[in-house]
């Protein structure tokens, strides 16, 4: 399918952000409709814009995302999913299809899921009339932190008659050699969550914290505080969640990301604000974590005089977790597509991945195709030969490049799973 190749990289010239893929979803729905595919538009239009736009996410108008169906139009009913959206990174790759765009990217293969989803709708709809039962498609916007897998979920993704039954879905993933396929049951990414701290103190003169020799100075120093020394005991404070209240043989992660305050030398700031990130395997996990960020913020800033505020991202995402039972048939089917002849297991990590919303409501199982090599070749789109490029570079990074011969591999296991399982359900 050469025209999966092509689509892919049309995709990956045109990245766009979270919510605003409104030429990707119009690419997608041409395929679509030009392989006779029944389809609606108009999917995740309740993005929380405003709330996005406090966490920094320039977030487009939402509709984008696109529900398609193939089979009979009865039960049982599988879903298959692919996210779409791009990244704000700036394309350092030397590929010939890099992005047009200046500071956007699809840095974390979502072109590739996109391209590799309409070339199982094309092997699904040549066997149509043989499906009984119905494959659900869902390609899904905003991915990357605007969890537009729960938009569609809460629009009706999964219950519109045919309910689903089950769901799959993949990832590209540097981390294997190409051909691999990897997995587990259980929990397999994790719970995600984001955080601003803004920490308010008195600014003042720079100059006026300390008196000579240790006594006050005639411009009463006391009435300065200084937020950027309290930010800065919170930041440290903050890794003893992770280091000193976690059972070492749970997962936790306190990343401190950001740290903004002033704009002058000479002068304490009023405010400072600290940012970042907690993830654990489990949610109950998370919100451990959670609550004890809140509280740690709160008592370190009052330590040192000053007032702490904390703020959450609009939507949580959970951990996602391959139902158990689900996840044995599913490794037994996908091995057929594996160099190794079968799923290796993997060792969960801690990103998060919005497909967890879709998880959550039905059983389902997400998979790692690896992609990994240091010499992928091929030719650009007049036939010159280009590469060798080094696909084992990770993901969210500027030097991603996907290895295309992947794309075959995602079509047929798409294909594969959606047929087998309502196969398996007469």
């Amino acid at each position: 399918m050469p025209w999966v190749v092509e689509t892919r990289r049309e995709l990956h010239r045109m990245p766009e952000l979270l919510f605003d893929e409104h030429m990707t979803s119009g690419k997608i729905a041409s395929v679509l409709a030009s392989l006779g595919v029944n389809f609606t538009t108009g999917w995740a239009v309740n993005t929380k814009r405003e709330e996005l736009a406090a966490k920094g996410f320039a977030s487009g108008a939402g509709g984008t995302g696109i529900v398609a169906e193939i089979g009979s139009g009865g039960e049982p009913c599988v879903l298959l999913r692919s996210d779409i959206d791009a990244l704000p990174i700036h394309e350092t790759a030397p590929v010939p299809w890099r992005s047009e765009i200046d500071g956007r990217m699809h840095a974390c293969g979502h072109d590739g899921h996109a391209a590799m989803l309409l070339g199982a709708a094309a092997v699904l709809k040549r066997r149509e009339a043989d499906i009984v039962g119905t494959v659900r498609l869902v390609f899904q916007p905003a991915e990357e932190g605007g969890a537009g897998g729960k938009r569609m979920v809460e629009e009706g993704a999964l219950k519109q008659f045919p309910p689903v039954r089950a769901a799959f879905g993949f990832h590209q993933w540097p981390f294997l050699p190409l051909g691999v396929i990897g997995g587990r049951p259980g929990p397999m990414l994790a719970a995600t969550e984001l955080f601003d701290v803004l920490v308010s103190g008195v600014g003042g003169h720079a100059a006026m914290r300390v008196g000579p020799l240790g006594r006050p100075p005639r411009r009463r120093p006391h009435r300065v505080v200084d937020p950027i020394v309290a930010a800065a005991h919170v930041v440290t404070a903050l890794q003893s969640i992770a280091s000193r209240e976690t059972d070492p043989l749970s997962s936790a992660v306190v990343s401190v990301t950001m740290f903004h305050a002033g704009d002058a030398y000479n002068v304490i700031p009023a405010g400072a604000r600290v940012g970042g990130t907690i993830r654990s395997l489990s949610f109950d996990g998370l919100r451990r974590v959670k609550d004890r960020v809140d509280a740690v913020v709160l008592a370190t800033a009052a330590a040192h005089r000053c007032n702490a505020s904390v703020s959450w991202s609009p939507d949580a995402y959970p951990a996602t977790v391959n139902d158990p039972e689900l996840w044995e048939w599913s490794a037994r089917v996908a091995a057929a597509a594996s160099v190794e002849g079968e799923v290796r297991t993997i060792d969960p990590t801690m990103g998060g991945e919005d497909f967890s919303f879709i998880a959550d409501e039905v059983p389902s199982t997400f998979l790692a195709l690896g992609q990994g090599a240091t010499d992928f070749e091929t030719t650009d789109d007049d036939g010159a030969p280009v590469g060798p490029f080094d696909t084992t570079v990770t993901v969210h990074n500027g030097r991603f490049v996907l290895h295309e011969d992947l794309l075959r591999r995602g079509v047929a296991l798409h294909a594969h799973l959606a047929l087998n399982y309502l196969a398996d359900q007469k």
